[in-house]
């Protein structure tokens, strides 16, 4: 079922079981505009049919949010102009190389191309996927670009993050709501979960930016501005007391500049940080 966030944005709610990310819908007076496609072409197919229970203007565009498989192997399943930045457009086109019958999504997985879990959706929701190949996206920007869907407008700019190389954020001015997809989030690079530190105050600056007021996530759904800053507060708090790869050293630091113990959410910040120097002195 569509959340409804105004009479124009509407967004279909992550479903953590079935590694579904959150879906967006933006409406204007002449078209309307999707945000990500989905992790499936089935996904796809059950936020159309929600959005087929709407009376709003057709779906003109898509913006896939970055190119990780979650938010735009359901990309075929629009008749819409599919919007990406010029680095989301690169991964693709890798993805576009693939085979998809199951011995080939068996050897992807096990040289680390693609995860069992992404092998798993893609077998369970694409029966019959022998000859499926990902269509290319119509329109690759740079850094940004704004969209008019009648008297709405719709700004995407791809910014810095702490997740991936290639995030775009989409902002609707009028509304004081921003799509973040994954941005905000960490990664796992050789199997050690980490915050990219060196892009963390680089990426809240870029966001921060916009006058926003409601920030909806790929696998949270949505936050208020008091839930967003308390997050920003949180990792920014543990990332400037991680100097070194010594979790040991951070806590001490915490503990010093705060006068008190880091909390659940300080201390994972903390070990993502300390694991992002591990990485980078790998």
């Amino acid at each position: 079922m569509l959340n409804k966030l105004s009479d124009t944005t509407y967004y279909l709610s992550n479903q953590g079981d079935r590694e579904r990310p959150t879906l967006g819908l933006v409406c204007g007076d002449r078209y309307s505009l999707i945000i990500d496609s989905g992790n499936s072409p089935q996904h796809a197919q059950d936020f159309l049919l929600e959005i087929e229970n709407l009376n709003v203007p057709p779906v003109k565009y898509v913006v896939i949010t970055h190119a990780h498989w979650d938010h735009f192997l359901g990309m075929n399943e629009f008749d819409a102009t599919v919007i990406v930045n010029s680095q989301t457009n690169e991964i693709i086109k890798e993805w576009q190389s693939l085979s998809y019958d199951d011995s080939s999504l068996q050897k992807y997985v096990t040289t680390n191309l693609m995860s069992a879990m992404c092998m798993k959706i893609i077998q369970t929701d694409m029966p019959n996927r022998d000859s499926f190949k990902i269509k290319s996206p119509d329109v690759i920007f740079e850094n940004t670009l704004t969209i008019d869907l009648g008297n709405k407008i719709c700004i995407l700019e791809s910014i810095k993050s702490t997740h991936t190389d290639d995030s775009t954020i989409i902002y609707i001015p009028d509304e004081k709501v921003v799509f973040l997809g994954d941005c905000a989030y960490g990664t796992t690079t050789n199997s050690l979960f980490h915050y990219k530190q060196s892009l963390l105050l680089p990426m809240i600056e870029d966001i921060q930016k916009y006058d926003a007021e409601m920030f909806l996530l790929g696998h949270e759904s949505i936050c208020d501005l008091n839930e967003m800053n308390i997050y920003w507060e949180e990792l920014t708090t543990a990332s400037q007391v991680v100097k070194s790869n010594s979790l040991e050293n951070a806590i001490e630091a915490f503990k010093a500049e705060n006068k008190r113990d880091p909390n659940d959410n300080e201390l994972f910040f903390i070990k993502a940080f300390v694991n992002d120097h591990i990485i980078q002195s790998q």
